[in-house]
């Protein structure tokens, strides 16, 4: 693991923005694949079918993140919903991340180029 490496990860429950000072190239996302669909088809088996569903694909979606996270030194999560804690949590159940820098921050909703400037002005200070 290269400690000088950062990434800013801006999401909600339904995308991923990953935000790099060193990636090259295109920017990149993780979209969740609990979609509207299968919510709605979840709760016409029950309600709790539809929260245990939705768990399961959450945790999908934040180990997907996870393995984004594992070739960085310092990550910061960021953005309006309570994903990035709970994301955040995930990781710190995780042995892999006890060396990697979690910072999280509560913005809202932003264009991308928002969300490059506030990841560059967080790890600049």
């Amino acid at each position: 693991m290269n400690a000088t490496k950062k990434i800013g990860i801006w999401m909600d429950h339904s995308t991923a923005d990953l935000i790099g000072l060193n990636i090259e190239g295109k920017q990149q996302y993780i979209q969740s694949k609990f979609s509207f669909d299968d919510k709605e088809e979840a709760l016409k088996k029950g309600e709790k079918h539809m929260h245990n569903k939705e768990k399961q694909m959450h945790q999908n979606y934040y180990k997907e993140i996870a393995d984004e996270i594992l070739n960085y030194g310092h990550v910061l999560l960021f953005g309006p919903t309570d994903a990035k804690l709970e994301l955040h949590n995930y990781l710190s159940k995780d042995a892999h991340f006890k060396n990697v820098r979690i910072d999280v921050e509560t913005t809202d909703k932003l264009s991308d180029k928002q969300k490059e400037a506030f990841v560059k002005k967080h790890f600049t200070e």
